[in-house]
């Protein structure tokens, strides 16, 4: 390819303790792989949004919403493949090859494996079974990264500008149209949520919602039901096991 065909595009909501280090990993990609980095702060209040330019990221300005800001930085960028990363998340050695082999093949989606930061046979457990949930299922969660080729994506309609479950119906939609692939590379994701919920008890009230979404609850009132009344902004998709 000519030009840089990759744009990356972050969601962010108070997030300066760790984007930082994702834009570390990103600066180190290869020269002529990263075409576009955005990200699409959702009303930060700790300096997230100068950190992100500090660190090399076109920033733009959004309502707090996963699925919004995601469709947002994705109509802001032109590159012919796309990356969609949480802003917690971090690469591990051999992502840009990865990445690089599976925009070589024929058309597909493709997400990395979930890595969880942190000890235990409980987290492992986890890891395993989203590995052989999106080899058997091909059915990735937003934890894990999107890669995706822009045309595919409009294909299948685009980001769901959804407050929750905006990942499942977007690769739901993905399913019908190419094969959704594990780049065979982690990804990893911060395990403050697993570890202080803990992992059955997480991966439990996840199926609930689910479930309720599958039965016809509004993706407000599941991202209600999720985030709860403690104020938080409805960025996390939930994650299962």
């Amino acid at each position: 390819m000519s030009a840089a065909p990759l744009a990356v595009v972050v969601p962010c909501f108070n997030e300066a303790a760790r984007l930082p280090l994702l834009l570390a990993d990103l600066a180190a990609a290869p020269a002529g792989l990263l075409a576009e980095l955005l990200v699409v702060d959702g009303g930060s209040r700790d300096g997230t949004p100068q950190l992100a330019r500090l660190g090399g990221a076109q920033v733009i300005h959004s309502h707090a919403s996963r699925g919004w800001q995601l469709q947002r930085g994705v109509a802001a960028t032109t590159a012919p493949w796309l990356l969609l990363l949480h802003a917690d998340s971090r690469l591990q050695p051999g992502w840009s090859e990865a990445l690089q082999r599976a925009m070589a093949a024929p058309e597909a989606a493709w997400a990395f494996d979930l890595a969880v930061q942190g000890p235990g046979l409980p987290l492992r457990l986890l890891e395993l079974a989203v590995r052989l949930r999106s080899q058997l299922r091909q059915l990735p969660y937003g934890d894990q990264g999107l890669l995706v080729p822009r045309a595919l994506l409009e294909r299948g309609g685009g980001i769901p500008p959804l407050p929750l479950m905006e990942d499942l119906l977007l690769v739901q939609r993905l399913q019908r149209l190419a094969p959704i692939r594990r780049l065979g590379c982690p990804l990893q994701v911060n395990g403050r949520r697993w570890q202080r919920q803990g992992v059955l008890a997480t991966a439990w009230r996840n199926a609930r919602l689910r479930h309720a979404w599958r039965r016809g609850m509004s993706p407000q009132q599941l991202a209600d039901r999720y985030y709860g009344s403690a104020g938080a902004k409805p960025l996390r998709s939930p994650q299962c096991g």
